[in-house]
């Protein structure tokens, strides 16, 4: 190989109770794909952000093309070259497409911006993305994976040396994720470094050169990508021997269509989010709903939780007709939501682990009634043993907290609510193997315990291990209903896609 484009030797970073980095190193060569491997917690947001100058080292070097650098915040690591587009998009939705893209970067002349130039060298970007949207529209005028795409436009558009894409696939759909790879080997084979972070192993192993393995906050080690099998790398992550790493058995596939009603939904819809349906969820039974990107999932969850208000049909609850005035109404009657986006409509970053897992409860209860302190913590200790998050210190601020464990604590906010009907909207997307390990194991055990759940995952593989029946949805339409038995697979999911439920 030629000279590393970037090093970082010895890099240690600790927060108040947390070790984050100890005695890392990490090489980054241009016209690479690397990969960025570990476990939520693992470090690995800690180095992109002790890269790009978020975090100040309290140990280590940083040389960027043979240069000792360190940088005082992200513009600075920007206009050194290197070029970061994060897991959660941060972008201002109230402007439009090319003022996103070009934020800072307005091409002006006698201190005016040159709006016909801007729009048409956005146009001209995402045309390389293969993405044809009218530039001038606000950007929440489009969904979050085309905003992903966006911020990504804004990141290749930057002169870089380096660019760090932290879960850049997250909200991508396969033909979009399709996309980001063919620009990502066009901008390797034009010497561009670029470091890659995905929870999807067979994306590692699709597109990326090599990798480095954290755990713990420490170097594991760094591997050729064709030299290594994923269920080496995988152990490698997690700490735990091969034989540990057995995939979760499918469930018995139960039919509990006898079972109590719990929820019912009778030709209830919402005009241009999702067309009128009828559904039915059964106590202790997980219902999966399948389709691609902007097929109406969400919709359809957000209908059941009051968070959108319906404009067609009617929501049964034990048997009686209930008016979804909104997401209190769904509260009252014992229905909990976890939304894909945890970060604008889940967490509050500024508070705590136990502030923000206590939230639900102490709103259900009324501001008038507060939980007593001891109780607080006594509910605290108990779920976050039960789920594991880690670090382990409810008082820590929550926006301390890796993805996965971030995850774990908006779902213990509505466990601690003893629901129904829970509602998991991506409660897997972004999170590594072993969280993710966990969380299914935990839909089993609350299934198995007699709640219901309403699951949405874009991985389809995941909503047949976990799911009784399955809702199949395309272009805003419920399109079939299919009891997960032996001969339901994903090729049968696919088709069903495919061809709107009719046969494939």
């Amino acid at each position: 190989m030629t000279e590393a484009m970037l090093t970082m030797t010895g890099i240690s970073k600790q927060f108040p109770g947390v070790k984050a980095l100890e005695d890392v190193d990490f090489r980054l060569y241009p016209g690479e794909v690397h990969a960025l491997m570990g476990e939520n917690g693992a470090g690995k947001s800690t180095l992109i952000k002790v890269l790009t100058g978020v975090y100040s080292t309290d140990a280590g070097e940083i040389v960027l093309d043979g240069r000792p650098v360190s940088f005082t915040g992200p513009l600075a690591a920007t206009q050194a070259g290197i070029s970061t587009v994060y897991q959660e998009v941060n972008l201002c939705t109230n402007l439009s497409v090319a003022e996103n893209i070009f934020i800072g970067r307005e091409p002006t002349r006698f201190g005016h911006i040159r709006w016909g130039v801007m729009r048409r060298r956005a146009a001209d970007l995402l045309h390389r993305l293969e993405l044809d949207l009218d530039v001038a529209a606000p950007l929440s005028a489009y969904s979050i994976a085309i905003q992903q795409m966006v911020a990504i436009a804004r990141a290749i558009d930057v002169d870089a040396k380096v660019l760090v894409l932290d879960e850049p696939t997250s909200s991508l759909d396969k033909g979009e994720v399709a996309q980001l790879f063919r620009v990502m080997r066009q901008l390797r084979d034009q010497g561009i470094a670029i470091l890659f972070v995905s929870h999807f192993l067979d994306q590692i192993y699709e597109v990326c050169d090599r990798m480095t393995i954290l755990r713990n906050g420490r170097l594991v080690g760094e591997h050729r990508v064709a030299d290594l099998p994923q269920l080496e790398l995988v152990s490698l992550m997690i700490g735990k021997e091969l034989a540990a790493l057995e995939r979760l058995e499918d469930q018995p596939k139960r039919n509990l269509s006898t079972a109590e009603p719990i929820v019912v939904a009778d030709g209830l819809g919402r005009t241009g989010a999702v067309e009128p349906f009828s559904l039915t969820i059964h106590k202790g039974e997980v219902v999966g709903l399948a389709g691609l990107l902007g097929s109406g999932r969400t919709e359809i969850a957000r209908l059941f939780f009051g968070a959108d208000k319906s404009d067609s049909g009617r929501v049964s609850i034990d048997g009686k007709s209930v008016a979804m005035h909104g997401p209190r109404t769904a509260m009252d009657h014992d229905i909990a939501y976890c939304s894909e986006n945890r970060r604008t409509e889940g967490l509050v970053e500024e508070l705590s682990v136990r502030e923000n897992v206590v939230l639900a409860l102490q709103a259900a209860r009324g501001w008038s009634r507060p939980l007593s302190r001891r109780r607080q913590d006594e509910l605290v200790q108990k779920y976050v043993k039960a789920l594991d998050i880690r670090p382990a210190d409810p008082e820590l601020p929550v926006r301390n907290l890796s993805g996965g464990n971030q995850q774990k604590v908006l779902l213990a906010r509505w466990l601690i609510t003893e629901p129904r009907l829970l509602i998991l909207d991506e409660p897997t997307r972004g999170i590594d193997v072993g969280a993710k390990t966990e969380i299914q194991r935990l839909v089993i055990e609350l299934s198995d315990g007699g709640m219901a759940v309403l699951f949405i995952s874009a991985e389809l593989e995941e909503v047949l291990r976990l799911s009784h029946k399955i809702a199949v949805l395309r272009d805003h339409r419920l399109v079939a209903e299919l009891p997960n038995t032996d001969d339901v697979d994903t090729d049968r999911l696919m088709a069903a896609i495919a061809s709107g439920g009719g046969r494939a």
